[in-house]
């Protein structure tokens, strides 16, 4: 099979698996919207917001780590080693920070419910198996079971939406349970994996010396560093809008997070769409840079950024026809959607999914320093816009705020693709 039909199927595979899994995390959304108060609505958002702030940051570094050195070495064992050594180091630091700060999380981000706190630290420490599976499968072209992976995720997290709505059991904290459990259902994939292209056979010969030296705990975590950057300033566009404006507009800044949350699930939905992409398309570059074959590196970018703007263009004309009555729908009545806003975010979400595109050409290109950059300096302009007073509509802001940080990002990265490597 040609690389451009792998990386096809691939993403046509995973975009039917991750496609549903977006309806199921929509769904968990609106059942606990309906099923919960909007103070309680809002704490279960923000600590969405944490975990998958946490968890990108931390855990998606070592998952692009393992995807881009399979392509590029195969999975031999000491790329293992040094990929679960750096994801058991970051696990382990992310404990002791949870630890240390158990007081000011558990006040000030959940309001003073320990339950929370315990499925907080719980969901991030269990999520580091999970993106570590996923690293492989993608290293290895398994995206149909990396599909399934992600959708037993979102099918088991939503189950307990669904108990709180028919009665079966109550409160945030039920809802919020399943965050903990899904990333361990979706294990359940390890032994379907290990019986095909992941079995590694320690016994094989490891390569030539050079080789492995060439991979050292060094050169993965200067690799993971930069993408945890990446990740970082990734989730200050996704996440700092209801974390800020909860922090920020006091007594009502729980219930006005959950308005803007849900705002930007329209934001958020196509990304994990995009992972679709994302996954087949790093392995895919690597390889092709690897091995020399330029044109088809640079046609394969441009065919995903084309595809990228159909797909933004679509759902920007859908919002604009039936957008404010579809939230109105999904998320209950009690709050306006302005049109226009709707719009922007998705004109916005067009911008970072190109952004992202070219973030994954970077990578293949090992231009991490230069892109971590690109994403520091995106980020810090979106977060000190956010920042600003005087705006009588917070969530407008954000809405303005993420379009034009978006555009940002996508004009420093394209430019980063222009330039020699």
């Amino acid at each position: 099979m040609s690389g451009s039909r792998s990386y096809g199927r691939g993403a046509a595979v995973l975009s039917v698996g991750i496609g549903v899994t977006g309806l199921v995390s929509y769904t968990y959304f609106a059942l606990a919207s309906h099923s919960l108060s909007d103070d309680e609505y809002g704490r279960i958002t923000l600590l969405w917001s944490a975990v998958f702030v946490v968890v990108s940051v931390l855990y998606r570094p070592v998952e692009q780590l393992l995807s881009r050195t399979i392509a590029e070495r195969s999975a031999q064992p000491h790329v293992l080693r040094v990929a679960a050594t750096i994801q058991a180091g970051l696990g382990a630091a992310f404990v002791v920070a949870a630890l240390l700060a158990r007081g000011p999380l558990e006040d000030g981000l959940f309001d003073g419910s320990s339950d929370l706190y315990w499925i907080f630290v719980a969901t991030v420490v269990v999520f580091a198996a999970s993106y570590f599976v996923r690293g492989l499968l993608a290293g290895h072209h398994r995206f149909g079971t990396y599909g399934v992976l992600v959708f037993l995720e979102a099918t088991s997290r939503c189950l307990f939406a669904v108990a709180v709505a028919v009665g079966i059991s109550e409160g945030q904290s039920a809802v919020a349970l399943g965050m903990v459990a899904a990333p361990i259902v979706s294990l359940a994939v390890i032994p379907f994996a290990a019986r095909s292209t992941l079995a590694i056979d320690m016994n094989r010969d490891a390569g030539p010396a050079e080789e492995e030296a060439a991979f050292t705990l060094r050169h993965g975590t200067g690799f993971a560093a930069a993408v945890l950057l990446v990740m970082l300033s990734e989730q200050a566009f996704i996440n700092a809008g209801p974390l800020i404006v909860s922090a920020t507009e006091g007594a009502e800044g729980a219930a006005l997070a959950g308005f803007t949350f849900n705002v930007l699930l329209i934001a958020r939905a196509p990304l994990q769409l995009f992972q679709s992409i994302q996954a087949p398309i790093l392995p895919h570059l690597t390889k092709m840079r690897a091995e020399g074959e330029a044109a088809e590196f640079r046609q394969t970018v441009r065919a995903t950024v084309i595809a990228i703007s159909a797909f933004a263009a679509a759902v920007a004309v859908a919002l604009a026809a039936v957008g404010p009555w579809a939230m109105d729908v999904m998320f209950g009545s009690g709050v306006d959607y302005a049109r226009g806003g709707l719009v922007l975010v998705a004109v916005g979400m067009g911008l970072y999914l190109i952004a992202a595109t070219l973030n994954q050409a970077a990578l293949a290109r090992g231009q991490t320093k230069q892109t971590a950059a690109c994403w520091l300096a995106s980020a810090a302009a979106f977060v000190g816009f956010l920042l600003i007073p005087g705006w009588d509509d917070r969530v407008v802001q954000v809405e303005v705020g993420y379009a034009s940080g978006a555009a940002v990002l996508c004009a420093l990265l394209y430019w980063l693709y222009r330039r020699p490597e």
